[in-house]
């Protein structure tokens, strides 16, 4: 298995970047830091930056393609887009400038932004450029008052169409808007509460749980997925790791007290090592699923060495410390309030859990902020999707666990289409080549509507 991502944290239902396909570079440090001068007084594109309503340009990095420019900026924006008097907050955006006559993608992860300038697949494939939105409450877009109240999809949605709004001015041609994961479902969320902002959108790996309620979905997938051999082996290795849980949740707990970390948020070690084995099944096949991985699971012979090396390979036990579960508070707290959560198998653990229900989104988010689920959410975006979402683009794995509810697009200009036997990180490039040739063919005909 790959070591562990931030997209490992996805809905389980969601996270990040490579699902769009994005081809990325090494990072670049500052103007600051390198010395390199600032842009002539007399550059046009800062000046035309400058100008736009409460951007402001954070400076200029170097490191982008041939061709491309890469900024990163600040914009203003209201904390809450209903009631100018609840403040604002300066949202991070990052620009990778080509041309004004150019199309523009409008890329987000659905989290904090990168600084490092790379371009998604729908921007390689129309040779664009991109604006790329760090997701409200997450990097340092954040309120200062961090009243999370203000962390809804209409919010969110609201700040992309205040961005495409005022980006129009300096790029008045054709908007495509991207993201993979957590972002292709911000993407869609856009789409719905502003569906003429952009000419389309390409959304990779976006879940969409309709109803936090019934979880039948992904159970039946995660007991359908591979061969019974496979699942039969993941699920023995969580038996073993359970039985030897007072000898790993001690090397876990030693481990990230070295490490300067807590478990203040979910409580204790052996709660976090709970609901990182109770996750295994999702982020095997959410991340893997290859012979290599198959082969690499524990067997009954394995050491508790071995275990718990793959337990953190697979599950990213460092996702369940402190110093990472804050940052994502954000993130769990969009699941508990409105994008909901799945669940796992867990009759073949019987006997060997401790923490009911310890892998809901309450487990991550603390007790002094209230999580009250809004039903209708995800059924009113779902609707939508179906009844009126035009220009849709969904690209999904068949064997990603994330999907198995999928977004169903209606007749109005938009497909599903499904990579055979990938996971959670799939492209339009590997797609079939039919199905390549007709989403590369949407893609270039929505460009050119503008």
């Amino acid at each position: 298995m790959h070591l562990w991502t931030r997209r490992r944290l996805l809905l389980s239902t969601a996270s990040a970047a490579s699902a769009a396909g994005l081809a990325a570079m090494a990072s670049a440090p500052s103007h600051a830091l390198t010395g390199t001068p600032p842009a002539p007084a007399d550059d046009d594109l800062v000046r035309r930056l400058g100008s736009l309503p409460g951007v402001r340009i954070v400076e200029e990095r170097p490191g982008a393609e041939p061709g491309y420019r890469f900024f990163v900026l600040g914009l203003r924006q209201p904390v809450d887009h209903t009631d100018p008097s609840a403040g604002t907050f300066e949202q991070r955006l990052t620009l990778l400038h080509t041309s004004a006559e150019r199309p523009t993608v409008l890329f987000t992860t659905g989290y904090a932004a990168s600084l490092t300038p790379r371009r998604t697949e729908p921007t390689v494939l129309l040779d664009g450029n991109q604006l790329h939105v760090e997701h409200r409450y997450f990097g340092t877009s954040r309120p200062s008052a961090h009243d999370y109240s203000h962390l809804t999809v209409r919010q969110a949605a609201d700040d992309h169409h205040r961005i495409v709004r005022t980006f129009r001015r300096l790029y008045p041609g054709a908007w495509i808007s991207t993201g993979g994961s957590k972002g292709g479902m911000a993407s869609v969320y856009h789409r719905r509460f502003h569906p003429h902002d952009v000419d389309g959108t390409v959304a990779y790996a976006a879940p969409n749980n309709v109803d936090d309620r019934d979880d039948s979905a992904y159970l039946r997938f995660l007991e359908t997925v591979g061969t019974a051999a496979d699942r039969e082996a993941i699920k023995n290795a969580q038996r073993r790791l359970l039985t030897h849980r007072a000898e790993l949740v001690a090397r876990y707990e030693a481990a990230t007290t070295a490490a300067g970390d807590t478990f203040r948020i979910v409580g204790s070690a052996d709660k976090a090592f709970e609901i990182a084995v109770l996750r295994v099944p999702f982020m095997f096949w959410q991340n893997g699923g290859s012979a290599a991985d198959l082969a690499a699971v524990p067997g009954p012979d394995a050491t508790t060495d071995q275990l718990y090396t793959w337990l953190d390979d697979t599950a990213g036990l460092a996702l369940y410390a402190d110093t990472t579960a804050r940052a994502y508070i954000p993130y769990w707290y969009q699941l508990g309030t409105e994008m909901g959560y799945l669940d796992v198998p867990t009759a073949h653990l019987d006997g060997l859990l401790r923490h009911p229900g310890a892998i809901e989104p309450r487990s991550f988010v603390p007790r002094d902020i209230p999580l009250r689920f809004d039903p209708d959410a995800m059924p009113d975006i779902d609707r939508w999707v179906r009844r009126s979402g035009t220009r849709l683009l969904f690209v999904n794995g068949t064997q990603d666990p994330s999907t198995a509810e999928s977004f169903p697009p209606g007749r109005h200009d938009s497909r599903v289409l499904w990579v055979p036997g990938a996971n959670h990180h799939t492209t339009i490039a590997d797609l079939p080549t039919l199905d390549r040739t007709e989403a590369t063919a949407m893609l270039t005909r929505w460009a050119a509507r503008a």
